[in-house]
């Protein structure tokens, strides 16, 4: 693993932690191929129940190394090797929004380009409210990568998804939230705290139950009405079946907070 990339599992919540503070946590491809790596294992761990993506110091992230790419240094290779190697890396977007896991996104400072694009793929924003989002790419002359135009297209709309990578506006933690696109903005001093309290309290629920519920999501998404329905018969008949769920039902007789245990 990356020291790029820093990773810990505390009480049920993985926390992933962009470490590149000097850069505003720019990507670089370590940074990429372990945040894969570490989805993927995190997607198959049973002691994690939530997953939280943040950046070090005073920024989230600020998208694609762009001082690399001034610097004229390019990837060896074909046009379509190099699509295909942008696009494997790419692959971190599509488990965060689709993998197994609850994602939050804890965005301190700016999330700009793929950085943004990396915070709309989890599944909920927590904002502190220095943050700031932009799609930034229009600036340096570039289309958009990370899944942005996708997930802003579901979050806010064609027009408007339009207009923020036309213009690159900068959105603060005030417009951010107004647009949908934060759940939460909460005051820089309580970010970590509120979103942890969040992850815990996700990752301490019934774990198959919440896995199903967002594969119904994305498939609400990407799917017709029919595939959504054959979804939702399947994944409640299996958690009619776990644990957690007769441990719910006898906790609502006996008028008690259930005890769930992920199975």
């Amino acid at each position: 693993m990356s020291e790029d990339l820093l990773t810990r599992v505390e009480n049920g919540v993985a926390v992933m932690t962009l470490n590149r503070p000097d850069a505003l946590n720019a990507l670089t491809r370590p940074m990429m191929v372990g945040m894969t790596e570490a989805l993927e294992r995190f997607g198959e761990d049973p002691e994690v129940g939530c997953i939280v993506v943040t950046g070090a110091g005073r920024g989230f992230c600020a998208g694609g190394d762009v001082k690399a790419m001034a610097s004229g240094v390019k990837n060896l290779g074909t046009f379509e090797a190099k699509a295909a190697d942008l696009r494997n890396r790419m692959d971190m977007v599509r488990l965060l929004h689709a993998g197994p896991k609850p994602t939050i996104a804890m965005v301190n400072g700016v999330a700009a380009g793929a950085g943004m694009g990396l915070a709309l793929a989890c599944d909920i924003r927590v904002c502190g409210t220095s943050a700031r989002m932009t799609t930034a790419f229009a600036k340096v002359g570039l289309s958009g990568d990370y899944g942005g135009t996708w997930f802003l297209n579901q979050l806010v709309g064609p027009a408007k998804a339009r207009e923020l990578y036309f213009t690159s506006e900068i959105l603060d933690s005030e417009k951010i939230a107004a647009l949908g696109l934060a759940n939460r903005v909460v005051p820089d001093a309580d970010l970590e705290a509120e979103t942890m309290k969040l992850a815990r309290q996700i990752a301490d629920g019934p774990r198959v139950a919440l896995h199903y519920i967002k594969r119904n999501h994305v498939i609400a998404l990407t799917g017709t009405l029919s595939d959504l329905l054959d979804a939702e018969a399947l994944h409640m008949t299996r958690c009619r079946d776990t644990d957690d769920h007769k441990e719910a039902s006898r906790a609502f007789v006996e008028k008690r907070k259930p005890v769930f245990k992920g199975s």
